[in-house]
């Protein structure tokens, strides 16, 4: 009799787990580095951008509360799948977004892919996330490699840049940037004179910055990012790089960087981003109040995870459900009009397409109120910026 009611009890216990998962409203991860060396690149500031999207979306989708969580995954692969592997089977998250570094967001890539659950990649770069390593529930926001290297590389050897040495963080990112900046150098008529790898978070860059000075390409590329972007510029100054006639080329380089830099350090830096806080009435709308939340205007990454945020909530709204299959259909259905993008489109490798923007760093003397430092230079069309599915690499597109 006491097995029998044990037996009913156990029963009873596991028919009401997929009612309460299905009963809980949508659950999106923001996950990203909060402590590194890509903290002020996206961090923290991208969970307010994330925030700002529900609270533009009204707080709720299909009649239930929408609730946001987050995590510093410290760029470390392992700790950033432990983390969402919880956040998927214990804490019903529906949709993990920002992951800035490439490393991670290839491996939850793949962990997404195997749990039937959507990842939009903003924060990291590289193009194999809708290339070779794409995936049906994976989507890629804000930029790539390939567009980098079309904006800022293509620009620079046309200019008459047409030898490069490149700096290059040795991980899937850095190596990823050189390789697509590398292809448009050499389409264009340029040579690649060599490169040297240095580790993520590094501080001494002398010996790296000494390899790119005795190349004597006119073009040193910084296929890095963060404070390994603004440490390589703050010591290249100290070794007379720029002065001795050799340029800088900081290939991912956002408005985050040039403000901890300071327009005296960045004047003249060519560089290509998703979005500027100045670029048109949406963009400024936006920027202003996102500026009142945290003192600072945004990049392409903190824009980009509004932008993300807001796209999935869309389409869940669209869809009527949260169920994967269905959500990840109106995500390549749906255009992508906001702040960040105008006429954005999703291709079937998950790329979404929007134009790109290519930039000069403004001197001090030009700028004419508190973060006014680009100066458009040109805007990349988005089907030039980026790759055509069918060229991209991904299977499921061949």
């Amino acid at each position: 009799m006491r097995l029998g009611i044990f037996t009913a009890a156990v029963a009873a216990c596991s028919l009401s787990l997929p009612v309460a998962a299905s009963a809980q409203g949508v659950k999106i991860g923001i996950l990203n580095d909060q402590s590194g060396v890509y903290a002020d690149y996206g961090g923290k500031w991208s969970f307010e951008a994330a925030k700002m999207a529900i609270e533009d979306f009204g707080g709720e989708v299909l009649g239930k509360k929408i609730e946001i969580v987050t995590a510093d995954h410290q760029n470390k692969p392992d700790l950033a799948v432990s983390i969402a592997r919880r956040w998927y089977d214990v804490e019903n998250v529906d949709m993990i977004t920002e992951l800035t570094t490439s490393s991670v967001a290839l491996a939850i890539h793949d962990l997404s892919r195997q749990q039937k659950k959507i990842d939009i990649v903003v924060g990291a770069a590289t193009s194999r996330l809708s290339g070779d390593a794409c995936q049906p529930y994976g989507f890629h926001w804000a930029y790539d490699t390939y567009a980098l290297g079309v904006g800022t590389g293509g620009a620079l050897t046309e200019a008459g840049g047409d030898s490069w040495y490149f700096l290059t963080a040795d991980y899937a990112f850095g190596h990823a940037l050189e390789a697509d900046t590398s292809k448009v150098v050499i389409s264009k008529g340029g040579k690649v004179l060599g490169a040297v790898r240095h580790p993520l978070n590094s501080s001494d860059f002398s010996s790296f910055l000494l390899q790119a000075q005795s190349s004597k390409a006119k073009i040193v590329g910084l296929a890095n990012a963060g404070l390994d972007t603004t440490n390589s510029i703050k010591q290249a100054a100290e070794f007379g790089i720029v002065s001795g006639g050799q340029k800088l080329a900081g290939l991912l380089l956002t408005l985050a960087e040039v403000h901890g830099l300071g327009l005296g350090a960045a004047q003249g830096l060519i560089l290509t981003e998703g979005f500027y806080w100045d670029l048109n009435d949406k963009s400024r709308e936006f920027s202003e109040r996102y500026f009142k939340r945290t003192g600072r205007m945004p990049n392409m990454i903190q824009a980009g995870t509004y932008s993300a945020t807001l796209q999935y909530l869309k389409a869940v709204k669209a869809a009527n459900t949260k169920d994967t299959e269905a959500v990840a259909k109106k995500l390549q259905e749906l255009p992508v009009n906001d702040a960040f993008a105008q006429n954005g489109k999703v291709l079937p490798n998950g790329r979404m397409v929007h134009d790109m923007y290519l930039f000069e760093v403004k001197k001090p003397s030009e700028s004419k109120k508190p973060w006014d430092y680009y100066k458009l230079v040109s805007t990349v069309p988005g089907d030039k910026a980026f790759q055509t599915a069918a060229n991209s690499g991904c299977p499921a597109t061949k």
